[in-house]
């Protein structure tokens, strides 16, 4: 990729193409792609097509095409992962039956471009995840 290119890429598309060339550098030639960095390609798809896409991070036009389709199709994640859960109380408790202060559990989040929170909550008193995980994909909100 030429110097003129690079200058005409937008900085979200040019973030995608590093982690990409990061990734070639640090893996032998034929390596299988890990299925974030797929993850991160079909996202920049979105916006700048697949196309240009696929030219400018270097991956199989076809191949990209079918993890597109393979996402829209399914409306989940490649390998079927749920991208949420929620978890609600057993239905015979109400919600005031549920012991405070008692419980323990660790949250990790990740997104596609490698941001990674991790939240261990002990003891707690029914923090508001709804908004701490919007806060996080979302951060200009």
């Amino acid at each position: 990729m030429d110097t003129r290119q690079k200058l005409d890429l937008p900085a979200r598309l040019e973030g995608f193409r590093r982690r990409f060339e990061r990734w070639r550098q640090s893996h032998r030639v034929r390596s299988r792609i890990p299925n974030s960095l797929w993850a991160a390609a079909v996202k920049a798809t979105g916006t700048y097509g697949v196309c240009r896409t696929a030219r400018v991070l270097r991956v199989n036009y076809y191949a990209l095409k079918k993890r597109v389709e393979q996402g829209s199709a399914t409306g989940l994640p490649e390998g079927g992962a749920i991208a949420f859960l929620e978890l609600a109380p057993p239905a015979d408790h109400g919600l005031a039956a549920i012991p405070t202060g008692a419980g323990e559990f660790t949250m990790e989040l990740e997104d596609v471009d490698g941001a990674k929170m991790r939240v261990h909550l002990k003891g707690f008193e029914a923090p508001d995840l709804a908004s701490l995980s919007r806060s996080f994909w979302n951060p200009a909100l």
